[in-house]
């Protein structure tokens, strides 16, 4: 899946930072993807982008969950 931070939404929460270490940071006040890992098979992803307070996180090309299209 790929993911992004969408820094105009953002304002810096961490909860990206705190639940997907390995693809996120925290750099100046800011939630972004590490680099080089934008495209990740990493399923912390997902539940970071669910707890995500300010919707800041996209995620496309997502593996469906099971019953959904």
């Amino acid at each position: 899946m790929k993911v992004s931070v969408d820094r105009d939404l953002c304002y810096g929460s961490a909860e990206c930072a705190y639940r997907a270490p390995a693809v996120f940071e925290f750099i100046d006040g800011f939630g972004v993807v590490r680099p080089g890992r934008d495209r990740t098979d990493d399923p912390t992803v997902l539940e970071a982008a669910e707890k995500c307070p300010s919707q800041a996180i996209t995620i496309t090309d997502a593996p469906s969950s099971p019953g959904r299209p």
